[in-house]
């Protein structure tokens, strides 16, 4: 009978050995469970980026799942590390917000886990994260692995101010592989103004010609500004942090 998967998210990249090393622990200790990568391309030390990764996905697996998220600048640190269960799911990784998404779902329950005294001060993934997530995913109970947490550092998508004229002051909180600058507006329609253009949301990228940019209503519900067949990032000088205003359709 096969274990619940484990799903790796990492900044290591593929190429030096780190997902192996821990993938190594994770088979040794949970030899029945499926090993799955949610990705190793999240920029180094982007806590943001990984957390809204994180966002999308983790609860579109099934129940028992094990999540082990490590991007963690502050390993060796006295932050804490973190077990968490979550609508039925499973969570490991650093307190430092990303794992937010699930800390923030109604009934979530968080641990912390001891930090061996062995464990190396700049690898908690391999020595701390994947044993915890090995004996999860082996049906250890969350209670077994360490103590209750109440003080989880938890990061949310920041809100969208509302103007006095109905419009909403926003902001661009990442942007994604094709360049796609995706914003803090829930996706709806109207037009957004960025960079100086004036954007009507549409449903599809097809609405507009090749190489023109568009406000597009985004997969996780919330508003994308994006250049068909193009980066909307390069084209239009995006990056995280640049403001936004969107208008209601008058």
């Amino acid at each position: 009978m096969r274990g619940p998967a484990i799903t790796l998210l990492t900044d290591f990249g593929t190429a030096d050995g780190y997902v192996a090393e821990m993938k190594g622990v994770l088979t040794s200790l949970a030899p029945d469970s499926a090993i799955l990568d949610a990705s190793h391309e999240v920029l180094p030390q982007d806590v943001q980026g990984a957390r809204l990764a994180l966002a999308r996905y983790w609860r579109h697996f099934p129940v028992g799942t094990v999540h082990v998220v490590v991007v963690d600048p502050g390993v060796g640190t006295s932050r804490a590390a973190l077990a968490v269960e979550s609508d039925g799911r499973y969570l490991v990784g650093p307190d430092n917000g990303v794992l937010s998404p699930a800390l923030v779902w109604p009934g979530a329950r968080v641990v912390s886990l001891a930090i061996p005294a062995d464990a190396a001060h700049t690898f908690h993934g391999r020595d701390v994260f994947a044993p915890a997530a090995a004996r999860l995913a082996s049906g250890d109970m969350l209670d077994a692995l360490g103590a209750r947490f109440s003080d989880a550092h938890v990061e949310r998508t920041p809100l969208a101010h509302q103007r006095d004229d109905g419009s909403l002051e926003g902001r661009v909180i990442t942007i994604d592989r094709f360049g796609n600058a995706i914003t803090n507006f829930v996706a709806r329609n109207g037009v957004v103004e960025v960079a100086g253009w004036r954007l009507p949301v549409v449903q599809t990228y097809a609405e507009v010609e090749p190489g023109e940019p568009c406000a597009v209503a985004g997969s996780a519900g919330l508003l994308e500004i994006a250049v068909r067949n193009g980066s909307a990032a390069a084209v239009l000088r995006l990056s995280r942090e640049t403001p936004l205003l969107w208008h209601p359709v008058r």
